[in-house]
């Protein structure tokens, strides 16, 4: 099952750093309309650092799925033959 946090993650990154980027290069003009305050560093920064916390949340946390109740770890490996007991 394809996990969201990889694409929520490597979208708000992608957009922060160019967001970020923008914004360390505003025109005056725009600072001066936006009251002095760099507002596409400042979100930029923010979409960075939330898109680094959903990349990092998904290495940290990688999703496993269940092992059916009863079934030893040994036989639901997919590299493995299955245990003799549960062949067919």
């Amino acid at each position: 099952m394809f996990d969201l946090r990889w694409l929520i993650g490597g979208l708000f990154t992608v957009y922060g750093v160019l967001l970020t980027v923008v914004g360390m290069f505003d025109p005056p003009g725009q600072v001066a309309k936006a009251q002095g305050v760099r507002i596409n560093l400042w979100v930029g920064l923010g979409m960075l650092v939330l898109g680094l916390l959903f990349l990092l949340w998904r290495l940290l946390s990688p999703d496993q799925p269940e092992r059916p109740a009863g079934v030893p770890e040994q036989a639901t490996s997919r590299d493995e033959e299955p245990v003799a007991a549960y062949r067919d």
